[in-house]
């Protein structure tokens, strides 16, 4: 549970430490502001509370890495998109919206806490251990953590780069920082000419959105 805890309480932070000014501005995740990136947060919070609190029959369907799908960033079309940039304008003063991920996502992380790694829970149709479910939500953290600071490096980078690793079937190289791994694997921004030199053929496999 440690990746998930940390990697949650520094999300939380950042996004508590945002100037409310910055709430008009785009986040790093395609089609949204940093206001709707945060309501993502919020929906995400509820998510995980749902989840933990909703055991499921064996056996497992999926694990930390394959619970994840490659999908399409978010553009607002999708109407669960559409309403999560409606719901997040609807906050107004961002101070709001910043008192509701604090409260609910506390909640989240106590939570998780208090979860048994082992026990089976049900999401998305699928069930996995919460172990494997939490350990997921670090991909989740760090990702909407770099969308939301250009500059930072989130504290579970190293475990997300792996998962991502994983997913894509290949290492990236070691010339990638752990955060530019994240960004370019999932199409948050295009390689440079260089880092497309240095992923030789594995370029045209990229770039994996997840979803």
């Amino acid at each position: 549970m440690e990746p998930f805890t940390r990697s949650w309480t520094a999300l939380l932070a950042a996004v508590a430490a945002r100037p409310d000014r910055d709430f008009e501005r785009p986040s790093g995740c395609a089609g949204w502001l940093v206001r709707d990136l945060v309501c993502h947060l919020v929906i995400d919070a509820q998510d995980v509370l749902i989840t933990l609190a909703t055991p499921a029959a064996g056996p497992a369907t999926r694990d930390a890495v394959s619970y994840w799908d490659v999908v399409s960033p978010p553009t607002g079309d999708d109407p669960l998109d559409a309403l999560t940039v409606r719901l997040a304008a609807a906050y107004g003063d961002p101070a709001l919206l910043k008192f509701h991920l604090d409260d609910v996502g506390s909640a989240a992380g106590r939570a998780a806490a208090l979860a048994d790694p082992t026990a089976l829970v049900g999401t998305r149709d699928q069930v996995l251990t919460a172990g494997d479910y939490l350990t997921a939500y670090v991909m989740e953290w760090t990702l909407h953590h770099l969308d939301l600071s250009p500059t930072a490096a989130p504290p579970a980078s190293a475990e997300a780069r792996a998962m991502l690793e994983q997913i894509a079937g290949f290492a990236f190289p070691a010339s990638f920082s752990d955060a530019d791994a994240l960004r370019v694997g999932t199409g948050r921004r295009l390689p440079t000419p260089a880092e497309h030199s240095a992923l030789g053929a594995h370029a045209t496999r990229l770039p994996l959105p997840l979803g």
